[in-house]
Protein backbone atom coordinates (compact mmCIF):
# COMPACT_ATOMS: atom_id res chain seq x y z
CA UNK A 1 0.00 0.00 0.00
CA UNK A 2 1.20 3.60 -1.33
CA UNK A 3 1.13 6.16 1.95
CA UNK A 4 0.46 9.21 0.57
CA UNK A 5 0.71 11.13 3.48
CA UNK A 6 4.17 10.20 4.35
CA UNK A 7 5.66 12.08 1.10
CA UNK A 8 2.97 15.42 0.99
CA UNK A 9 0.97 15.76 3.94
CA UNK A 10 -0.70 19.20 2.11
CA UNK A 11 -2.81 16.39 -0.51
CA UNK A 12 -5.96 16.51 0.20
CA UNK A 13 -7.53 15.22 -2.71
CA UNK A 14 -6.71 11.44 -3.87
CA UNK A 15 -7.91 8.55 -6.35
CA UNK A 16 -7.50 4.51 -5.33
CA UNK A 17 -8.64 1.42 -6.54
CA UNK A 18 -10.29 -0.38 -3.12
CA UNK A 19 -8.69 -3.89 -2.57
CA UNK A 20 -11.09 -5.12 0.02
CA UNK A 21 -14.52 -4.19 2.10
CA UNK A 22 -15.64 -6.26 4.90
CA UNK A 23 -18.13 -5.00 7.67
CA UNK A 24 -16.70 -4.69 10.74
CA UNK A 25 -17.21 -3.86 14.51
CA UNK A 26 -17.70 -0.04 14.07
CA UNK A 27 -18.59 0.43 10.10
CA UNK A 28 -16.99 -0.64 7.09
CA UNK A 29 -13.64 -1.54 7.12
CA UNK A 30 -11.83 -0.76 3.64
CA UNK A 31 -8.48 -0.46 2.43
CA UNK A 32 -7.18 0.71 -0.63
CA UNK A 33 -4.23 0.26 -2.76
CA UNK A 34 -3.29 4.11 -1.75
CA UNK A 35 -4.51 6.57 0.34
CA UNK A 36 -3.88 9.82 1.91
CA UNK A 37 -5.41 9.32 5.23
CA UNK A 38 -3.05 8.98 8.17
CA UNK A 39 -4.33 6.10 10.53
CA UNK A 40 -4.08 6.63 14.51
CA UNK A 41 -0.34 6.52 15.33
CA UNK A 42 2.71 8.06 17.41
CA UNK A 43 0.62 10.27 19.35
CA UNK A 44 -1.58 11.69 16.41
CA UNK A 45 -5.29 11.05 15.86
CA UNK A 46 -6.59 9.52 12.31
CA UNK A 47 -7.58 12.03 9.60
CA UNK A 48 -11.48 11.99 8.38
CA UNK A 49 -13.19 13.03 5.30
CA UNK A 50 -15.17 11.28 2.36
CA UNK A 51 -14.45 8.08 0.63
CA UNK A 52 -16.05 7.12 -2.76
CA UNK A 53 -19.15 9.25 -1.25
CA UNK A 54 -19.15 7.46 2.27
CA UNK A 55 -17.80 8.94 5.98
CA UNK A 56 -14.48 7.77 6.99
CA UNK A 57 -14.98 7.45 10.48
CA UNK A 58 -11.79 5.91 11.92
CA UNK A 59 -8.43 5.20 10.12
CA UNK A 60 -6.09 2.87 11.93
CA UNK A 61 -3.02 0.84 10.83
CA UNK A 62 -3.78 -3.25 10.98
CA UNK A 63 -0.84 -5.68 9.94
CA UNK A 64 0.99 -2.96 7.91
CA UNK A 65 -2.22 -2.21 6.00
CA UNK A 66 -4.16 1.03 6.65
CA UNK A 67 -7.80 0.35 7.38
CA UNK A 68 -10.25 2.77 6.56
CA UNK A 69 -13.26 2.18 8.69
CA UNK A 70 -16.53 4.00 7.14
CA UNK A 71 -20.17 4.65 7.54
CA UNK A 72 -20.98 2.80 3.94
CA UNK A 73 -20.02 -0.38 1.68
CA UNK A 74 -17.39 0.22 -1.20
CA UNK A 75 -17.32 -2.45 -3.67
CA UNK A 76 -13.73 -4.14 -4.17
CA UNK A 77 -11.90 -3.53 -7.20
CA UNK A 78 -13.55 -0.19 -8.12
CA UNK A 79 -11.92 3.20 -8.34
CA UNK A 80 -12.43 5.55 -5.92
CA UNK A 81 -11.81 9.30 -5.03
CA UNK A 82 -10.82 10.42 -1.74
CA UNK A 83 -11.19 13.78 -0.08
CA UNK A 84 -9.53 14.71 4.05
CA UNK A 85 -11.13 16.74 6.30
CA UNK A 86 -8.54 20.14 5.51
CA UNK A 87 -8.92 22.02 8.78
CA UNK A 88 -8.87 18.91 11.32
CA UNK A 89 -5.32 17.53 9.33
CA UNK A 90 -3.56 21.12 9.25
CA UNK A 91 -4.95 21.47 12.73
CA UNK A 92 -3.41 18.12 13.33
CA UNK A 93 -0.26 18.93 11.60
CA UNK A 94 0.44 22.59 13.22
CA UNK A 95 0.05 21.09 16.86
CA UNK A 96 2.38 17.84 16.43
CA UNK A 97 5.09 20.18 14.33
CA UNK A 98 4.69 22.34 17.69
CA UNK A 99 5.28 19.51 20.05
CA UNK A 100 8.22 18.53 18.25
CA UNK A 101 9.97 21.75 18.39
CA UNK A 102 8.92 22.54 22.41
CA UNK A 103 10.21 18.95 22.76
CA UNK A 104 13.32 19.56 20.88
CA UNK A 105 14.07 22.30 22.40
CA UNK A 106 13.25 20.88 26.12
CA UNK A 107 15.56 18.16 25.06
CA UNK A 108 18.32 20.03 23.72
CA UNK A 109 18.52 22.36 26.76
CA UNK A 110 17.46 20.94 29.83
CA UNK A 111 18.28 17.06 28.63
CA UNK A 112 14.74 16.21 28.93
CA UNK A 113 13.71 13.14 27.30
CA UNK A 114 9.92 13.29 26.04
CA UNK A 115 8.43 10.22 27.80
CA UNK A 116 4.29 10.53 27.02
CA UNK A 117 2.96 12.90 24.10
CA UNK A 118 -1.15 13.38 23.46
CA UNK A 119 -3.00 14.93 21.11
CA UNK A 120 -6.64 15.55 22.34
CA UNK A 121 -9.81 17.85 20.81
CA UNK A 122 -8.57 20.37 22.82
CA UNK A 123 -5.13 20.32 24.23
CA UNK A 124 -1.50 18.46 23.37
CA UNK A 125 -0.10 17.06 26.65
CA UNK A 126 3.62 16.09 26.44
CA UNK A 127 5.46 14.11 29.08
CA UNK A 128 9.02 14.90 30.38
CA UNK A 129 11.31 13.18 32.88
CA UNK A 130 13.07 16.32 33.74
CA UNK A 131 11.20 18.67 36.44
CA UNK A 132 11.02 22.31 34.79
CA UNK A 133 10.79 25.61 36.80
CA UNK A 134 8.25 28.00 35.97
CA UNK A 135 11.36 30.47 34.71
CA UNK A 136 12.57 27.67 32.33
CA UNK A 137 8.62 26.87 31.29
CA UNK A 138 8.90 30.26 30.27
CA UNK A 139 12.12 30.35 28.51
CA UNK A 140 10.64 27.11 26.81
CA UNK A 141 7.51 28.91 25.56
CA UNK A 142 9.27 31.92 24.35
CA UNK A 143 12.29 29.72 22.63
CA UNK A 144 9.60 27.79 20.94
CA UNK A 145 7.69 30.98 19.34
CA UNK A 146 10.86 32.48 17.85
CA UNK A 147 11.97 29.44 16.48
CA UNK A 148 8.26 29.47 14.62
CA UNK A 149 8.52 33.18 13.65
CA UNK A 150 12.59 32.41 12.01
CA UNK A 151 10.13 30.24 9.74
CA UNK A 152 12.86 27.34 9.42
CA UNK A 153 12.02 24.50 6.59
CA UNK A 154 11.08 21.49 8.06
CA UNK A 155 12.51 18.46 5.98
CA UNK A 156 11.26 14.37 6.14
CA UNK A 157 13.89 11.67 4.66
CA UNK A 158 14.39 7.99 4.79
CA UNK A 159 17.78 7.64 6.02
CA UNK A 160 19.66 4.86 4.64
CA UNK A 161 20.80 2.16 7.54
CA UNK A 162 24.74 3.51 7.63
CA UNK A 163 23.01 7.18 7.43
CA UNK A 164 20.56 6.39 10.32
CA UNK A 165 23.65 4.87 12.26
CA UNK A 166 25.60 8.29 12.27
CA UNK A 167 22.59 10.61 12.78
CA UNK A 168 21.52 11.79 16.19
CA UNK A 169 17.71 11.65 16.67
CA UNK A 170 14.77 11.48 19.23
CA UNK A 171 13.22 8.31 19.55
CA UNK A 172 10.87 6.21 22.55
CA UNK A 173 11.75 3.07 20.98
CA UNK A 174 13.94 0.88 18.90
CA UNK A 175 13.33 1.18 15.67
CA UNK A 176 13.67 -1.59 12.64
CA UNK A 177 13.27 -1.58 8.84
CA UNK A 178 12.77 1.86 6.80
CA UNK A 179 13.10 4.67 9.34
CA UNK A 180 11.09 8.09 8.57
CA UNK A 181 13.20 11.23 10.19
CA UNK A 182 11.59 14.19 10.19
CA UNK A 183 13.73 17.49 10.97
CA UNK A 184 13.15 21.01 12.61
CA UNK A 185 16.59 22.19 12.17
CA UNK A 186 18.13 24.11 15.32
CA UNK A 187 14.95 22.41 16.91
CA UNK A 188 14.53 18.61 17.12
CA UNK A 189 15.29 15.73 14.60
CA UNK A 190 13.29 12.81 15.39
CA UNK A 191 11.83 9.13 14.24
CA UNK A 192 8.19 10.19 13.42
CA UNK A 193 5.36 8.63 11.06
CA UNK A 194 2.57 11.39 11.56
CA UNK A 195 1.96 14.44 8.94
CA UNK A 196 3.71 18.09 10.07
CA UNK A 197 3.92 21.02 8.12
CA UNK A 198 6.29 22.54 5.57
CA UNK A 199 7.82 25.26 7.81
CA UNK A 200 7.77 26.27 11.21
CA UNK A 201 6.01 29.68 10.51
CA UNK A 202 2.98 27.52 9.80
CA UNK A 203 2.58 26.61 13.12
CA UNK A 204 1.80 30.24 14.02
CA UNK A 205 1.81 30.34 17.64
CA UNK A 206 2.79 28.23 20.79
CA UNK A 207 1.20 28.37 24.31
CA UNK A 208 1.76 26.17 27.53
CA UNK A 209 -1.25 26.36 29.53
CA UNK A 210 -0.11 24.28 32.64
CA UNK A 211 2.55 22.48 33.64
CA UNK A 212 2.25 19.79 37.33
CA UNK A 213 4.83 18.06 37.90
CA UNK A 214 4.46 13.84 36.75
CA UNK A 215 6.67 11.26 37.92
CA UNK A 216 9.89 12.65 38.46
CA UNK A 217 9.59 15.22 35.69
CA UNK A 218 6.50 17.05 34.07
CA UNK A 219 3.51 17.07 32.21
CA UNK A 220 2.74 20.04 30.27
CA UNK A 221 -0.50 20.91 28.54
CA UNK A 222 -0.18 23.43 25.21
CA UNK A 223 -2.09 24.36 22.31
CA UNK A 224 -0.09 25.32 18.78
CA UNK A 225 -1.71 27.15 15.96
CA UNK A 226 -5.26 27.98 15.22
CA UNK A 227 -5.57 26.00 18.47
CA UNK A 228 -3.81 28.46 20.23
CA UNK A 229 -5.31 31.18 18.47
CA UNK A 230 -8.93 30.84 19.34
CA UNK A 231 -7.86 29.91 23.67
CA UNK A 232 -6.43 33.03 23.79
CA UNK A 233 -9.25 34.92 22.09
CA UNK A 234 -11.75 32.88 24.52
CA UNK A 235 -9.36 34.15 27.26
CA UNK A 236 -9.18 37.83 25.98
CA UNK A 237 -13.18 37.42 25.97
CA UNK A 238 -13.78 36.45 29.34
CA UNK A 239 -11.25 38.87 30.47
CA UNK A 240 -13.22 41.54 29.00
CA UNK A 241 -16.54 40.07 30.79
CA UNK A 242 -14.76 40.61 34.52
CA UNK A 243 -13.42 43.84 33.48
CA UNK A 244 -17.10 44.82 32.60
CA UNK A 245 -17.96 43.60 36.05
CA UNK A 246 -15.39 45.09 37.79
CA UNK A 247 -15.32 48.18 36.32
CA UNK A 248 -11.57 47.34 35.78
CA UNK A 249 -9.45 48.05 32.55
CA UNK A 250 -8.26 44.92 31.00
CA UNK A 251 -4.87 44.49 32.72
CA UNK A 252 -6.61 45.45 35.93
CA UNK A 253 -8.79 42.74 36.41
CA UNK A 254 -6.57 40.74 38.56
CA UNK A 255 -6.21 43.39 41.34
CA UNK A 256 -9.92 44.00 41.11
CA UNK A 257 -10.96 40.54 42.04
CA UNK A 258 -7.88 40.53 44.73
CA UNK A 259 -9.93 43.62 46.26
CA UNK A 260 -12.98 42.51 45.77
CA UNK A 261 -12.33 39.31 47.86
CA UNK A 262 -10.70 40.93 50.20
CA UNK A 263 -14.30 42.87 50.90
CA UNK A 264 -16.16 39.79 50.42
CA UNK A 265 -14.17 38.29 53.40
CA UNK A 266 -14.47 41.47 55.32
CA UNK A 267 -18.35 40.99 54.73
CA UNK A 268 -18.64 37.51 55.96
CA UNK A 269 -16.88 38.30 59.09
CA UNK A 270 -19.30 41.18 59.99
CA UNK A 271 -21.91 39.04 58.89
CA UNK A 272 -20.69 35.87 61.33
CA UNK A 273 -20.28 38.56 63.88
CA UNK A 274 -23.94 39.82 63.22
CA UNK A 275 -25.05 35.93 63.27
CA UNK A 276 -22.97 35.15 66.05
CA UNK A 277 -25.02 38.19 68.25
CA UNK A 278 -28.51 36.43 66.49
CA UNK A 279 -27.37 33.03 67.86
CA UNK A 280 -26.80 34.02 71.22
CA UNK A 281 -29.76 36.12 71.59
CA UNK A 282 -31.86 32.92 70.53
CA UNK A 283 -29.89 30.58 72.78
CA UNK A 284 -31.14 32.42 75.62
CA UNK A 285 -34.57 32.75 74.23
CA UNK A 286 -34.64 28.75 74.32
CA UNK A 287 -32.70 28.34 77.90
CA UNK A 288 -33.96 25.49 79.82
CA UNK A 289 -36.92 25.00 77.39
CA UNK A 290 -35.52 21.05 76.76
CA UNK A 291 -35.94 19.52 73.30
CA UNK A 292 -35.95 22.00 70.52
CA UNK A 293 -37.05 22.69 66.85
CA UNK A 294 -35.91 26.03 65.38
CA UNK A 295 -36.73 27.21 61.65
CA UNK A 296 -33.90 29.71 60.69
CA UNK A 297 -34.06 31.00 57.01
CA UNK A 298 -30.55 32.04 54.83
CA UNK A 299 -28.37 29.86 56.78
CA UNK A 300 -25.35 27.90 55.08
CA UNK A 301 -24.26 24.37 56.56
CA UNK A 302 -21.73 26.36 58.87
CA UNK A 303 -24.37 28.82 60.08
CA UNK A 304 -26.83 26.17 60.61
CA UNK A 305 -23.88 24.21 63.05
CA UNK A 306 -22.97 27.12 65.20
CA UNK A 307 -27.06 28.28 65.58
CA UNK A 308 -27.45 24.28 66.86
CA UNK A 309 -24.36 24.47 68.57
CA UNK A 310 -25.46 27.56 70.58
CA UNK A 311 -28.97 26.80 71.68
CA UNK A 312 -27.74 23.10 72.95
CA UNK A 313 -25.25 24.57 75.56
CA UNK A 314 -28.56 26.78 76.93
CA UNK A 315 -32.05 23.96 75.85
CA UNK A 316 -30.74 21.25 77.90
CA UNK A 317 -32.07 18.92 75.50
CA UNK A 318 -32.31 17.27 71.78
CA UNK A 319 -31.77 20.49 68.90
CA UNK A 320 -32.36 20.05 65.56
CA UNK A 321 -32.21 23.61 63.37
CA UNK A 322 -33.47 23.78 59.77
CA UNK A 323 -32.82 26.25 57.00
CA UNK A 324 -34.66 26.49 53.79
CA UNK A 325 -38.14 26.76 52.03
CA UNK A 326 -41.17 24.42 50.78
CA UNK A 327 -40.38 23.52 47.51
CA UNK A 328 -36.65 23.73 47.86
CA UNK A 329 -35.88 21.20 50.33
CA UNK A 330 -34.37 22.35 54.27
CA UNK A 331 -30.77 21.82 55.15
CA UNK A 332 -30.66 20.16 59.07
CA UNK A 333 -28.41 20.48 61.79
CA UNK A 334 -29.36 17.75 65.04
CA UNK A 335 -27.34 17.29 68.10
CA UNK A 336 -27.89 16.73 71.52
CA UNK A 337 -25.57 17.02 74.81
CA UNK A 338 -24.03 13.85 76.04
CA UNK A 339 -26.33 11.63 73.70
CA UNK A 340 -26.67 9.89 70.55
CA UNK A 341 -28.41 11.65 67.83
CA UNK A 342 -27.65 8.39 65.32
CA UNK A 343 -31.07 6.56 65.15
CA UNK A 344 -32.99 9.75 65.09
CA UNK A 345 -31.31 11.29 62.03
CA UNK A 346 -31.77 7.59 60.41
CA UNK A 347 -35.36 7.54 60.79
CA UNK A 348 -35.38 11.36 59.67
CA UNK A 349 -33.78 10.93 56.38
CA UNK A 350 -36.03 7.59 56.02
CA UNK A 351 -39.31 9.40 56.87
CA UNK A 352 -38.22 12.76 55.11
CA UNK A 353 -36.25 11.67 51.84
CA UNK A 354 -33.38 12.82 53.66
CA UNK A 355 -29.59 12.24 53.30
CA UNK A 356 -26.39 13.01 55.56
CA UNK A 357 -24.74 11.85 59.20
CA UNK A 358 -22.26 12.82 61.43
CA UNK A 359 -20.86 11.91 64.86
CA UNK A 360 -22.91 10.12 67.65
CA UNK A 361 -24.10 13.45 69.17
CA UNK A 362 -24.39 15.75 66.12
CA UNK A 363 -25.30 15.42 62.21
CA UNK A 364 -25.67 17.44 59.10
CA UNK A 365 -27.48 16.70 55.89
CA UNK A 366 -30.80 17.89 54.06
CA UNK A 367 -34.34 16.85 53.66
CA UNK A 368 -37.00 17.07 50.75
CA UNK A 369 -39.98 18.03 52.69
CA UNK A 370 -42.31 21.17 53.74
CA UNK A 371 -42.36 22.29 57.05
CA UNK A 372 -44.87 21.07 58.21
CA UNK A 373 -44.32 17.20 58.14
CA UNK A 374 -40.57 17.84 59.61
CA UNK A 375 -42.62 19.30 62.59
CA UNK A 376 -45.23 16.70 62.67
CA UNK A 377 -41.73 14.38 62.25
CA UNK A 378 -40.38 15.51 65.88
CA UNK A 379 -43.37 15.93 67.70
CA UNK A 380 -44.36 12.29 67.02
CA UNK A 381 -41.19 11.16 68.73
CA UNK A 382 -40.18 13.73 70.84
CA UNK A 383 -42.49 15.88 71.92
CA UNK A 384 -41.33 19.16 70.49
Amino acid sequence: MEKLYEADPFLTRFSAVVESCAQGKKGWDVVLDRTAFYPEGGGQPYDSGVLGGVKVLEVHERDGRVVHTCDGPLEAGTAVEGEIDWDRRFDLMQNHSGEHIVSGIAHARWGCDNVGFHMGSDVITIDLNVLLDEGQLRELEGAANRYIWEDHPISITFPAPEELAELEYRSKKELAGRVRIVSFPGADTCACCGTHVASSGQVGLVKLLSAQKFRDGVRIELVCGGRAVRYCSAVLEQNHRVSNLLSAKPFETGAAAERLLRENEQLKLQLQETQERQFAGLARQYAGVGDTVLFQPGLTPDGLRRLCDAVLHTCGGLCACFSGEDGQGYKYAVGVSGGDVRALVKELNAALNGRGGGKPNFAQGSVQAPRAEIEAFFASRTGM
